[in-house]
């Protein structure tokens, strides 16, 4: 019994839907543009409003230093203390939810972190921390 061979036929890929599709996609958007006139040209009258406060973001985290002689940095800017407590309380009045971060020398006595400590809980700030480094032994 003979066996009949079957034809070999070349594998293709019909692009002609594709092509369809694309064609109405292009169809579709250019029916969808519009072409009109520029909203800018429209008369509108704008209502007029009261005093106009610029729209700010969140502060970032203030940074009070305190070096290894003593000095006082805000933002790593030399300070009083009593710099220091103005400047920090002008932000609490601005921005309730301010945070401040304290940075002590590892040289420095704790007696001076802790003064400073003390005059920014004296102006209000409740969001207050001590910023340290982990030692591994």
């Amino acid at each position: 019994m003979a066996r009949r061979r079957r034809s070999t036929e070349d594998a293709s890929v019909n692009l002609t839907p594709m092509i369809d599709v694309v064609f109405l996609l292009v169809i579709f958007f250019m029916v969808g543009a519009h072409f009109g006139q520029p909203e800018g040209r429209i008369q509108v009258n704008v209502p007029g409003v009261g005093e106009l406060r610029p729209m700010t973001r969140e502060p970032d985290e203030r940074l009070v230093e305190v070096t290894s002689d003593g000095r006082v940095m805000l933002d790593n800017r030399p300070v009083s203390i009593d710099e220091l407590a103005d400047q920090i309380r002008y932000a609490y009045q601005q921005y309730p939810q301010i945070r401040v971060a304290v940075r002590g020398d590892g040289e420095t006595s704790f007696q001076r972190v802790a003064e400073v400590l003390q005059v920014i809980r004296s102006t209000g700030v409740q969001q207050m921390g001590i910023a340290a480094k982990s030692v591994r032994r």
